[in-house]
């Protein structure tokens, strides 16, 4: 029973620290402030994505309309959308390379104690 209320008592006073108190209010202040800038950002990302969902919407709908575009037209344009799916893969694979490099890093910095993840000043 008297471990139980030192215990309370330890956890209580580590609360009522001022300095603490202090500290946790401005981590809580910077908190809500990267959270209102994220959810601004991701606004604007849907806004932009958006956007550009129009933008395909249309070009879809010219390219399917008959008329618009000769069949040499229509090839020219779907050689170029092959040329980017083949640069895409490219760019997907050596990001995928990128990323399992950096994670071997991080594991071989891990075993001689170093921090893997470093933390953005804000």
């Amino acid at each position: 029973m008297a471990n139980k209320r030192t215990k309370e008592k330890r956890a209580k006073s580590k609360i009522d620290n001022p300095k603490i108190q202090k500290l946790l209010i401005e981590n809580f202040t910077g908190l809500q402030k990267a959270m209102t800038n994220m959810a601004i950002k991701f606004e604007s990302l849907s806004t932009q994505m958006s956007n550009l969902l129009e933008i395909f919407e249309l070009s879809a709908k010219s390219f399917a309309s008959p008329g618009q575009n000769t069949p040499e037209e229509n090839k020219d344009v779907l050689n170029k959308i092959d040329t980017l799916l083949e640069q895409n893969k490219t760019l997907a694979k050596g990001l995928i390379t990128l990323e399992e490099k950096l994670r071997q890093k991080s594991a071989s910095q891990n075993t001689s104690g170093l921090p893997s993840i470093r933390r953005p000043q804000i």
